[in-house]
């Protein structure tokens, strides 16, 4: 019997946290509906379209003369409350950390189209100037931010940093930015126009908590008497392991473009988890029969929260930080690619037909295609 995935109306552990998906999913097909609207103002460019079938994706598509760019704008969310949080134990790596996980949660939604990052701007807003006067916590922050632009291949162009009294609290800082990437030459965006039934999914694994459910982890922290000094089974620390640094898949994802792979779409899995693995508008059902291993703090966390499976899956990565589909036969060969960038990653499930869902077989669990809507209207 299949366990169906938790109904909009029910009070999920997240929602408890302050994070509504509902609300916020809503939100965004408004926005996605009133951005479709100004499409014809890039004609106005010379060779300028907009690539409207990108709505609604990682990243947007656009065309300027010969060139295909892609463009993104993300935030870290809460995470860096964190870094504030256990500071006094982990120095300059707490917000080195935060940072190099703002740039990957950028460059791996753009790359999701098939494009490669060019240049992230960065935007980190605190809640007073003398935010900076600490110059380990600055130091950590420009070094975390720098090397994950390094390790995208991307420049740092720049970005803002404004001061929001009254707005951020006082020691804290909000990280965010934007990125603008080129798809190859020769190469059409990757918007799962191509996905069909016999396809594979390959799951990229990930390195732990990356940049989605960082509310919820701090409201668990919140309930235990030791807080982020909580001691996981391993015995390493619950904060440390909260900042874990994500992994940026921009390496794997420039090796397929690469290569002889037919690669029919990619999903960078943030938030709704794996719901996410269904982002593809196709009524096609992602029959997972593999899961990957489950970091031991996302299942500390899970567990904390008294998540059953199917909530768990849909709001943290559980292990799976990306997701790569293509043709059949091509899983392997992507398994090795990854190896190859210190990797780890595992043919996972195939595409089926419709109608749209995510059938995660070892848990029994189903999520239906109303699980997940992030179309314009």
């Amino acid at each position: 019997m299949s366990q169906p995935g938790e109904h909009q109306g029910e009070r999920s552990a997240y929602s408890a946290a302050g994070v509504d998906y509902a609300s916020l999913d809503a939100g965004k097909r408004s926005a996605l509906t009133e951005a479709l609207a100004t499409s014809g103002a890039l004609l106005a460019a010379p060779g300028g379209r907009a690539i409207d079938e990108s709505r609604g994706e990682p990243a947007f598509v656009f065309e300027l003369g010969d060139l295909r760019l892609a463009f993104v704008v993300e935030g870290l969310g809460t995470k860096s409350l964190i870094a504030r949080a256990v500071e006094d134990r982990l120095g300059a790596r707490a917000f080195e950390s935060v940072a190099y996980d703002a740039v990957a949660a950028i460059v791996n939604d753009l790359c999701c189209v098939g494009a490669e990052p060019l240049v992230v701007g960065a935007y980190f807003a605190t809640g007073a100037s003398g935010w900076y006067e600490h110059a380990e916590r600055q130091a950590g922050l420009l070094a975390g931010w720098r090397r994950a632009c390094e390790d995208a291949g991307a420049t740092w162009g720049g970005g803002e940093s404004p001061s929001l009294s009254g707005l951020v609290a006082e020691d804290e800082i909000e990280l965010a930015g934007s990125a603008i990437g080129a798809l190859p030459a020769g190469r059409s965006p990757i918007l799962g126009a191509e996905l069909a039934p016999g396809d594979e999914i390959v799951l990229i694994a990930a390195s732990g908590l990356h940049a989605n459910g960082a509310s919820l982890a701090r409201m668990v922290a919140g309930r235990l008497p030791d807080g982020y000094r909580t001691r996981l089974p391993s015995g390493a620390e619950l904060g440390e392991s909260l900042l874990t640094p994500s992994v940026i898949y921009v390496p794997l994802v420039r090796a397929l473009l690469r290569s002889e792979v037919e690669i029919h779409y990619l999903s960078h899995i943030t938030g709704h988890g794996l719901l996410k693995l269904m982002r593809p508008r196709a009524q096609l059902a992602y029959e997972i029969e593999r899961l990957p291993e489950v970091p031991e703090v996302l299942a500390f966390l899970a567990a904390q929260a008294g998540m059953p499976p199917a909530e768990a899956y849909r709001t943290f990565n559980m292990g799976a930080g990306f997701a790569v589909y293509c043709a059949s036969g091509g899983g392997a060969r992507v398994v090795e690619l990854a190896a190859e960038l210190g990797l780890r990653a595992q043919v996972a499930g195939t595409v089926r037909r419709g109608p749209r869902s995510v059938v995660l077989a070892p848990l029994g669990v189903t999520y239906a295609s109303e699980d997940l809507d992030l179309a314009p209207r």
